[in-house]
């Protein structure tokens, strides 16, 4: 019979936020994986948690992996621990859940604190819909892709960000996405937690003179649907509208239908463009 992982949601920050649950697996499982032994030691000992650790992090994620499945399919139990908040988000955890996965070996998450939630709470911008891109990639080019993507996005978006690449990522944001509200959350949790909601322009002000301290969740407002309509029908507008008439036509629709999709295209009415195609 093989063992089971279990995904153990540690705090960001405030102890208290553990939940019972994760305090009683952690005692009761053979072994935890933890991100930084050295880190995760201090929860255990504050909680009397005595199970013996091993290190998993980004640099050992494959081979160790491949370990922790082996330990699994001995029948050994396994809890995997992030240095804060919910293993496998922003994290090398998904490897090994992939892993055990292909293995047929079971799977369970333990929930409790996760910074990107907090955040969004916190935030005071829209939380119906959102998307999370965790830490964005070193790859100048890669990172590039993404923020021309994050550009036209409409959600809510939630980034991490380290305080030492803060303003610049900063100042990449705002040159992509141009002026947006953005609430920064630094230290969630903990004693010197500060939300601030402000502007990208005003942000990288106040950064540039305030030395960044502390671990960064950014939630940045979307692409509002009013402003990617705009501009939808500006490019339409590009086009005169017999242009706009043959692009259709050359398709095969038939010109009553051809009309109508020009005036929903640049948002105005049938009767508008049967109006200006009967005065040429």
């Amino acid at each position: 019979m093989t063992g089971t992982l279990y995904l153990c949601a540690t705090p960001i920050g405030n102890l208290g936020d553990i939940t019972q649950r994760v305090i009683e697996t952690l005692k009761e499982v053979d072994l935890i994986a933890a991100e930084d032994t050295r880190n995760s030691i201090k929860l255990l000992n504050h909680f009397g948690i005595k199970t013996s650790m091993t290190s998993y992090h980004e640099y050992n994620k494959v081979e160790k992996a491949d370990y922790l499945v082996s330990e699994l399919l001995q029948g050994k139990n396994v809890a995997l621990v992030t240095d804060a908040g919910t293993p496998a988000i922003s994290d090398p955890g998904e490897v090994l859940v992939q892993k055990c996965m292909q293995a047929g070996i079971t799977v369970t998450s333990l929930p409790g604190a996760v910074a990107c939630i907090t955040a969004l709470t916190l935030s005071g911008l829209s939380t119906r819909r959102f998307c999370f891109e965790g830490f964005l990639p070193p790859d100048k080019k890669e990172k590039a892709e993404i923020l021309e993507e994050l550009k036209e996005e409409s959600r809510t978006i939630i980034l991490y960000e380290a305080p030492h690449h803060l303003v610049r990522t900063l100042q990449e944001l705002y040159e992509i996405l141009g002026s947006r509200k953005i609430t920064i959350c630094r230290e969630l949790t903990k004693k010197y937690e500060t939300i601030m909601l402000t502007t990208l322009e005003d942000a990288i002000i106040f950064y540039e003179k305030e030395e960044p301290r502390g671990e960064y969740v950014l939630v940045i407002e979307g692409k509002s649907r009013l402003e990617k309509r705009e501009e939808e029908i500006k490019g339409w507008q590009m086009m005169s509208i017999e242009e706009h008439m043959a692009y259709y036509e050359k398709e095969g629709i038939d010109r009553k239908t051809a009309m109508k999709q020009v005036a929903k295209d640049r948002g105005t009415t049938k009767r508008e463009i049967y109006q200006y195609l009967l005065q040429k």
